[in-house]
């Protein structure tokens, strides 16, 4: 491997976002291993494995099987440069109505899952003094007001609080943390496979699973952002000198952000006196 190639590890793989950037990163050279739940659709979209492409079926809720694929990783190409945990799925349904078992699963997948590959990789890039952890979050884990997406923004939260201790914890070993916050993005996010609608216990929810419903005719297939750019841009911030801890993808997720950000210091302007008010006297 020379000097300018580094390698990727990236999650989620097979399609959407992650597919984008394995392609993406092959064609600039990288080194890139890429994870799914079949191998067989690594294959057939990206190729057979060769010196410069690793794909690997794995069960990223289970930590043995994370394990076993960073151990192959670091046993082809001698070390990982950048990890991105791209791999999630949504979750539609009120809160009331989404069952125990579905949200440990959202929260097994979109949170836990990216935890064990960190567990597991954080380590080479400790020993190296270097390297890059790209979290893909949502915007609805910034800007949660959605009627129905509550425990998948709920993941997506979990997420951005990891990764904002995460950059405090690696940054004196010369590693830097990134999350991703991309609106909607034309991919098959809302498609069968990709998002769970639970459609049971609503009760007289009707309105909001009606809403869930329009959202889910409306958009699929129309989101705005392209998942071709949003992979250069995370390319791109793996390559700036000073990376962003928050990059926010898409004029959609930027225009919500700046509108959450609005609306806390709203609420802190408002409540700032009586809020103060609450500390012991000096």
């Amino acid at each position: 491997m020379s000097k300018n190639e580094k390698t990727w590890l990236v999650t989620g793989a097979s399609k959407g976002i992650g597919l984008a950037l394995v392609r993406e990163l092959l064609k600039s050279g990288a080194n890139v291993v890429a994870t799914s739940r079949t191998l067989a659709s690594l294959v057939d979209l990206i190729g057979p494995a060769s010196d410069t492409f690793l794909p690997v079926q794995v069960d990223l809720v289970d930590e043995r099987s994370v394990q076993a694929c960073v151990a192959q990783a670091i046993a082809q190409f001698g070390r990982i440069d950048v990890i991105v945990n791209n791999a999630g799925y949504g979750l539609q349904g009120t809160i009331e109505g989404i069952s125990d078992e579905e949200l440990r699963r959202n929260f097994e997948v979109n949170v836990f899952a990216p935890a064990h590959v960190l567990r597991h990789v954080l380590p080479h890039m400790r020993q190296q003094r270097s390297g890059h952890v790209f979290n893909v979050g949502s915007i609805a884990g910034f800007q949660g007001g959605y009627a129905g997406w509550g425990i998948y923004a709920a993941t997506k939260f979990a997420l951005a609080g990891l990764t904002e201790a995460l950059a405090a914890e690696i940054a004196e070993f010369g590693i830097k943390a990134t999350l991703v916050y991309p609106g909607p993005v034309r991919t098959e996010f809302l498609s069968s496979g990709s998002l769970v609608v639970a459609r049971h216990g609503i009760g007289e929810y009707t309105a909001a699973q009606a809403l869930l419903d329009v959202h889910l005719d409306e958009m699929a297939g129309k989101q705005a952002g392209d998942p071709n750019k949003l992979a250069s841009l995370v390319i791109q911030a793996a390559g700036a000198a000073e990376p962003p801890l928050h990059l926010f993808a898409g004029k959609i997720a930027n225009d919500l952000a700046l509108q959450k950000l609005a609306a806390v210091e709203k609420d802190l302007t408002a409540w700032r006196e009586v809020s103060d008010a609450t500390d012991f006297p000096d």
